[in-house]
């Protein structure tokens, strides 16, 4: 049966602990696009079942990353027809060492990385599981390609989980012995001037933020130099931006620069469920990102699209 043409379109956020910006985002969404025929609300589900449709034209998500019911939930929903942001097809596949791989291919430059066997046997393997594995690894030629200092960390992210400082092998032993079964990787480390941490949403919008990563975690966006800073170098960085984001297919993500040498490198860009506390991003930038957020969920929840191919490599593409 076809729907009623004046149907409400309806947003869902699916939130987590998080609350300054959600809480925020869908009374402005229900209050600046009233006209628009859309509403914005908290998803509610209990259980999902095949023949259920999801009653949402958009979701954005942030919390499925740490809840796999949430993530089943959002790929069905995808296959309904719902727009997701992000598409959680691709965000289940990605993982930081492929995202370096692909930004070169797109054109920005980042440090020298290399993904590591894990320390430990991964739950359900044995010996007999890397029999394919060369022993003993030739650590001096990770070392000598990588260089010291660098930063030991999960391939798959996790919010600075795990994340280790080595100066030296001495020091990259004790923290890949003490990684367990995860999955790690050594990546170079940027001596920087400058840093910057850039919402993407969207595609098309950016917002460069100065951030210091070495400050406490709860001042790492004000214990920054005031500027002014280089316009070729910002022009640079929105375009690196916007690359990476096209190139992923992420609608909502945020990107770190490490600058060196006047060169941005992108440190940090598998972000889909980013940082948008009040108290961590500060008025302006938590300001930005609800317009902006808001704006592109309209714009998905209004716009006719073409349907999805029933295919997996359908879904991994970007969506439109």
């Amino acid at each position: 049966m076809p729907e009623p043409a004046n149907r409400p379109r309806k947003i869902g956020v699916l939130r987590g602990m998080e609350t300054t910006f959600p809480d925020a985002l869908i009374p402005y969404i229900n209050s600046e696009y009233a006209g628009r025929n859309v509403v914005a609300e908290f998803v509610l589900i209990d259980t999902v079942k095949m023949d259920d449709e999801p009653g949402y034209d958009v979701i954005l998500d942030r919390i499925s990353h740490e809840v796999p019911f949430y993530r089943s939930y959002l790929k069905w929903a995808a296959l309904k027809g719902t727009y997701i942001v992000n598409n959680p097809f691709w965000w289940s596949a990605d993982d930081k060492f492929i995202d370096n791989v692909i930004a070169r291919q797109a054109g920005v430059a980042v440090p020298k990385s290399v993904i590591l066997p894990h320390r430990q046997h991964p739950p359900n393997t044995q010996a007999t599981s890397f029999r394919n594995l060369k022993y003993p690894v030739d650590w001096d030629a990770v070392f000598d390609y990588v260089g010291f200092p660098a930063f030991l960390k999960p391939h798959d992210g996790g919010g600075w989980r795990g994340v280790t400082k080595v100066n030296n092998p001495d020091e990259f032993f004790t923290a890949y012995n003490a990684s367990g079964d995860d999955c790690m990787m050594l990546q170079e480390g940027i001596a920087f001037e400058h840093y910057f941490r850039c919402y993407g949403v969207g595609r098309q919008k950016v917002h460069i933020m100065p951030y210091n990563p070495l400050a406490e975690p709860h001042r790492r966006y004000y214990d920054v130099p005031e500027g002014p800073y280089d316009e070729q170098l910002l022009q640079k960085i929105e375009r690196d931006v916007l690359a990476l984001c096209n190139a992923l297919g992420y609608d909502l993500n945020t990107v770190e620069f490490a600058v060196r040498d006047g060169i941005p490198y992108a440190i940090d860009f598998m972000n889909p469920a980013p940082d948008a506390d009040y108290h961590s991003v500060g008025h302006d930038n938590f300001e930005w990102i609800v317009r902006a957020m808001a704006e592109f969920l309209v714009e998905k929840a209004t716009e006719e699209r073409r349907p999805r191919q029933f295919t997996a490599n359908g879904f991994l593409e970007p969506a439109v």
